[in-house]
This record gives structure tokens, sequence and C-alpha cells, in this order.
């Protein structure tokens, strides 16, 4: 039986938080808000209590889970070797959306890093999840809190849908801040390289390293079946709702023209049709037509694009045609996400 505790992320006591720290402490599992999206939660360092993670969410057992800390003093009792560059991001980027892979000390169980050597670490900026951290008094291994390969959820509702009875204890805080998962940087090298793009933007490492870093290939869908996933959603289908997505990009008059007449086609094959677009063209489309926000406020867009794919979801749509984002700054983060949704369905303009 999952326990739901319902608490205001912006207006809440420790005590609220007791019940779930004392489970994290014990082994269980408690899903969480943070600013990115939810996690489902264990302790780090304990095996069995790792592995519940993977049951919960129907994960693959390779696939390295973060590590999420409440303060920086944690770091060095989890990592190793940590140069100069990850030390200039943790200085200008923790807490927040910010996920630096290390060498792992080895106390780190090898489930919690998918058999690697390395380990990766975040330190939140939510408030509520930090301070749950700190009571719990253990490092907390935390995924997004869906079932493996489905959107991840943005809202406490998304959790209790995916994982009620799945988990030990689930803590609805409302909104996230964000919308999607962190940024995923490997630090290890003289040269850090970004795995996952997120909430923080390969231009703004770059500023504050005041160095050219690289982008891991496989963000752009070219990572072998073979090989090891350094990062999660490297290897993986994720974040796809029950109907297909195919994108379409281009310019935004070519792009719209193009769904219209990939509907019709569709609707004449007898396919239940939805649109995903943003706010800029969404009066051009009729039908099921849900706008994922401004391309003037691209925040917005990350925001609300995983709870788009959840509400096509609750319909009987067979297709989701999507407008494509401009892939610079955060713009990268959110193609990331539903070029995968898609699975690297893209048809250009």
């Amino acid at each position: 039986m999952t326990k739901i505790f319902n608490i205001d992320p912006r207006n809440f006591k420790d005590c609220e938080l007791e019940e779930s720290a004392k489970i994290l402490n014990e082994g269980g599992t408690v899903a969480f808000p943070t600013e990115t999206v939810y996690g489902i939660g264990a302790n780090a360092l304990e095996e069995e209590a790792v592995k519940k993670i993977f049951e919960a969410k129907g994960r693959p057992s390779d696939n390295p889970l973060i590590v999420h800390i409440s303060k920086e003093d944690q770091l060095k009792e989890l990592a190793k070797d940590i140069n100069k560059n990850a030390q200039l991001l943790i200085e200008k980027f923790w807490p927040g959306p910010l996920t630096i892979i290390l060498n792992k000390r080895d106390k780190v169980p090898n489930c919690t890093t998918g058999g690697l050597n390395t380990v990766a670490i975040r330190m939140p900026s939510h408030r509520l999840a930090r301070k749950l951290i700190g009571l719990s008094k253990v490092p907390v291994a935390a995924p997004s809190a869906n079932i493996s390969g489905k959107p991840s959820p943005t809202k406490g509702e998304h959790v209790v849908k995916d994982l009620k009875n799945r988990v030990d204890g689930i803590i609805c805080g409302g909104h996230v801040q964000i919308g999607l998962e962190s940024t995923v940087i490997d630090a290890t090298g003289e040269v850090p390289i970004i795995l996952r793009p997120g909430g923080v933007t390969k231009e703004e490492i770059e500023e504050a390293l005041n160095m050219e870093i690289k982008v891991d290939p496989a963000i752009e869908g070219y990572f072998k079946k073979d090989l090891t996933p350094k990062s999660p959603g490297m290897k993986y289908t994720h974040y796809s709702p029950e109907a297909q997505v195919v994108i379409v990009t281009g310019n935004l008059e070519d792009t719209a023209k193009k769904i219209i007449e990939l509907k019709k086609d569709a609707i004449e094959e007898g396919k239940k049709v939805g649109i995903m677009c943003t706010d800029e063209t969404k009066e051009k489309y009729d039908g099921l037509v849900y706008s994922m926000g401004s391309r003037k406020k691209i925040s917005t867009i990350a925001l609300n694009m995983f709870h788009i794919l959840r509400l096509f979801d609750e319909t009987d749509v067979d297709i989701i045609f999507a407008e494509g984002i401009e892939s610079a700054h955060l713009g990268s983060a959110i193609m990331n996400r539903m070029t995968k949704a898609a699975g690297y369905n893209i048809i250009k303009c």
C-alpha cells in the first residue's frame, strides 16, 4: 500500500517529511518533486533498496541512476578525483538541474551506477527535495518517477497514476519548476562531455568554464545498442505516449501546412489524430490540438511538454503530429526529449 503525502512545497514544516525520510532511511522507496521532474528515490548506498527502484519502474538494470545529495559535504563520500572543471561546475550550478559524472568511491554499489566506475551526482535546488534528502540521512538515487519509457511526471497526479502500489510513498507537491530532467555532464576527462541536455544549457556551461565542451553523439540518436550507457536516457526509448508521435520540422509556415496535409492523409486511413503545437500556430489547426507553450518563452514549452504527452494518453488518438522546436539553448533539451518520444520519426519540410 502506497502512502500519499500532500505537501505544499512553498510552505511546509520538517515534520511533514519525517515519515517519508524514515521510509528512505529504512530502505524503502519514495517519489518526490524536484525542480526538474518528479523522482522515485531510495538509499543509493543500499543495493536492495536500489533494486526496488528498477522493479517499480520496470527499468533495465544497466541504466545508471542519478544520486541526489542535500549538501556538498556528501560529494566526497561518493566520488573521487574531483577536478577543476567539476569544481567550477559545482560552484556555478549547484544546487540546480546539473548532474555531474565523476569517478565513484567503492561504497557506491554497482547497481546504482549501472556497473560503471563512475557515479552521476546532483544537488537539487527544490527546497522540499533537498530537505527530504537531508532528513533521510542518506544519499538518494532517484530516476524520474514514471513507468520506464513513458513521459516523465511533472505533477503529483502523474506519479500516482504510474506508481501507486509500486512504491512505499508518494509526496504530491504540485507542478515542478522546469519540466525537463537535469543536464548530465561527464567531468572525468580534461574536456567535459554533455551526455544529456537539460535545464542547464551547453552555452551556459561553456561560459562558466570559459572553454568549448563536447556533446556526445548519442544525444542525436546514434547510441550503439551493444555499448553501456553512461547516463540515464542514452540507450532506451524514452518519454513515449501510447500513440505514435511524428515530428515535423522546418519554418513555421511550411511545418503547419505539412501537418495539415499529414492529418488529412491519416484521417483518410481511418486514424484518429492529435496535434502538438505552440501558441504561435495553434489557430492554424482544428480538432484535438494542444499547445505546449510559446516559442517566445521557450521555458513554457519545457514545462508543459511531458504534461501534453500525458494528456494525449487520456484520449483515443492513434497518431500525434508535433511541431519541432529550434535546437538551440533550452530548445536542444526539448528536441532531445521529443525525438526520443517519437522514436526519431522526423519529417523535415
